[in-house]
């Protein structure tokens, strides 16, 4: 391998976002270190493996944002999910060839420059003496054995005095890729707290800024973003940069879509990066993205990954796709976890975080999305939640346009993993645009399994006598069912009739304390049964049962008095099948509820679900037609803009 190593005298740090330097390369990404030093987040910037002899580091060794004190004797690697360099992915989908390091430090030691292959397998790249106070190192590396995976970082071995990390750059010959610059969009439903954060954390970044034409936040909520405290102040200092966006609950896919369309009806930006609201922004990520975005052979939605807000060390995916036949969210590789936790494990020492992952979609907590794809393809689908994002990065790979999940962009978010909303009035969402997107996308004949899990998913719910939910799933399938012309014109409403209903079914009445209840009363003891999930010889066996239970009398006391507790984590289906009546505590341990078992209910619901489904797979391929047909019509600026109340005359043009 050829290596360059030159040394200088630094030179003066100006905003990178925008900038080429004499030799024609642009920043792809810096080094980076979080502000506060807080030891929650330090191993997603520095890899902690104490084997290197580096042991823990303490705060105050943070010096800035770019950075950091390497103690005596120590060593530190920077071979971190947010410092590393992802080589593989810019290899695969963008121009560039090679990068070049450049790493700033003052002090005596050693810099070590490191690879990897998608085997996870490090591998020795460079070795120098670094020495004196303000020099420059910087290494010319090639991208070209990155195929299927691999990253590039360096490790720091100070002598016997501290060796200080002054700066260094991950960069990209510019070539003619030209500078993009982008609208952030935010959709919140009072979370004003948040997107207050967000906004200060935008307005506090000059890098972050020299790119963004827009913050956008979309107020949907009745809780209003301009009257939280400390929003005059967050908003002056970004000036004509922010504004805020006041429309009636459309649901997350209603909030991106209008941050979609105000990003190319205004006709500044080239791209528009999507924002949950209640997260938390780590602002370098905006730059990488738009960065990424600027060198890709072709108009690429560009994603970032989402850490768990409550554990923050804690990556919840790395990557998804939908599973084609079970039309399934799903883990690309067959050796991700969920939740990988760095401050356990770093990224040097994981190796299926070496593989490259290619994805189907990215969650639209973070996305970048270019205005030309928009223009092309529609805004998102008028479905409130749920699927929007991933019906939409499925629709842009069938246009040609590939989604990417770039490693070192991402934001902190709380994860669903401790939530359960496929129970509630969320199931609503979940069935409908479920099978409306296999209809739309699914190149199995009937969607693969869809039909047929979903029926069973019903039947799954009313032996646990979750009525409510089942209520839910039945009214989507007959909404599904009366084809693709209603979506906007139920959009705005079907959310607040969903709710209404809750206060008629017991599994949806929550009361915060068991003593709100009636006494646990079993009506003859019973024998401990285990609540793990059956295995594939019994799950249909105990599927049987289940069923058979739902026709016997209801054991005497079932409506007086609960017959059990059931903890969430055992509220599974073959285990309060077994019951008539048992308090059950909901995912975020906030309520329990009294499910009782209805007989009569259970079999009309049965029936109405048995008929739905038989109607789903007679009318499939004209449904399918239907939907696919409908598609462009419904995503268009047009049927948009009169959701949104915007009159076509004063709409500006999109192209």
């Amino acid at each position: 391998m050829s290596t360059e190593v030159t040394e200088q005298v630094a030179p003066q740090r100006e905003s990178i976002a925008t900038r080429v330097d004499e030799d024609g390369y642009r920043v792809a990404s810096r080094v980076m270190f979080p502000l506060d030093g807080d030891l929650d987040v330090l191993g997603l910037y520095i890899d902690f493996v104490k084997k290197d002899g580096q042991g823990s580091i303490h705060p105050d060794d943070v010096l800035g944002r770019h950075s950091v004190k390497v103690r005596a004797g120590r060593r530190m690697s920077l071979g971190s999910y947010f410092n590393a360099f992802p080589a593989s992915y810019w290899r695969r989908w963008t121009v560039a060839d090679h990068v070049r390091l450049t790493v700033r430090t003052s002090g005596d030691g050693n810099l070590i420059v490191y690879k990897s292959n998608a085997r996870g397998n490090r591998q020795r790249v460079e070795s120098v003496r670094v020495s004196g106070a303000g020099t420059v190192h910087s290494f010319d590396l090639p991208l070209t054995t990155f195929g299927d995976g691999g990253w590039y970082w360096f490790d720091l071995v100070a002598g016997t005095e501290a060796l200080v990390l002054d700066g260094a750059d991950w960069s990209v010959l510019a070539g003619d890729q030209p500078f993009g610059r982008t609208t952030l969009a935010v959709t919140t439903f009072n979370r004003p707290d948040y997107c207050v954060r967000t906004i200060g954390a935008v307005a506090g970044d000059a890098d972050l800024r020299s790119v963004l034409d827009e913050l956008i936040i979309v107020d949907q909520g009745n809780q209003k973003v301009e009257a939280e405290d400390g929003f005059e102040a967050v908003a002056a200092e970004l000036g004509d940069q922010l504004r805020v966006i006041n429309q009636p609950n459309l649901g997350g896919s209603g909030g991106f879509a209008r941050g979609q369309y105000e990003a190319v009806t205004q006709g500044r930006s080239d791209y528009v990066i999507l924002l949950d609201d209640d997260i938390n922004l780590e602002p370098e990520s905006i730059i990488r993205l738009t960065a990424f975005a600027d060198m890709c052979r072709k108009p690429t939605l560009v994603g970032g990954h989402m850490f768990d807000l409550l554990n923050r060390s804690a990556l919840h995916t790395f990557g998804e796709i939908v599973e084609p036949y079970r039309w399934q969210p799903a883990l690309p590789a067959a050796n991700q976890i969920l939740g990988h936790d760095f401050n356990r494990r770093g990224l040097r020492e994981t190796p299926w975080l070496h593989q490259r992952v290619d994805v189907d979609y990215n969650g639209w907590w973070m996305c970048l999305i270019p205005t030309k794809v928009i223009k092309e393809i529609g805004l998102s689908l008028p479905i409130f939640i749920k699927w929007d994002d991933s019906e939409y990065g499925l629709r842009a790979k069938e246009a040609g346009y590939p989604t990417v999940s770039l490693p070192g962009a991402a934001v902190w978010h709380v994860s669903w993993l401790d939530k359960d909303d496929l129970v509630g009035w969320q199931a609503y969402f979940h069935e409908r645009n479920r099978i409306m997107t296999a209809l739309m996308h699914s190149r199995f004949p009937h969607g693969g399994d869809v039909l047929r899990n979903s029926e069973l998913n019903d039947l799954k719910h009313l032996v646990s006598m979750q009525y409510y939910t089942m209520t839910g799933r039945l009214k989507a399938q007959e909404d599904l069912l009366a084809g693709p012309d209603r979506l906007h014109e139920i959009l705005p409403k079907r959310l607040g009739e969903l709710r209404a209903d809750a206060a008629n079914h017991d599994d949806s009445v929550l009361k915060p304390e068991f003593d709100q209840y009636p006494m646990v009363r079993s009506p003859k003891p019973r024998r401990p049964r285990k609540v793990e999930q059956p295995g594939p010889g019994t799950v249909a066996l105990e599927g049987l049962k289940a069923v058979a239970r739902q026709f016997r009398p209801l054991r005497p006391g079932a409506y007086d008095n609960p017959q059990t507790q059931v903890a969430h984590k055992d509220n599974k289906w073959w285990n309060v099948a077994q019951h008539d009546s048992a308090l059950v505590t909901n995912a975020e341990g906030t309520g329990i509820a009294w499910y009782r078992r209805r007989p009569e209910q259970m079999r009309s619901m049965l029936m109405q679900s048995s008929l739905n489904h038989a109607r789903l797979l007679a009318e499939w391929k004209s449904l399918r037609e239907t939907y696919q047909e409908a598609l462009p019509r419904i995503t268009s600026f047009e049927a948009w803009e009169k959701t949104f109340g915007i009159e076509r005359g004063d709409a500006p043009d999109q192209h």
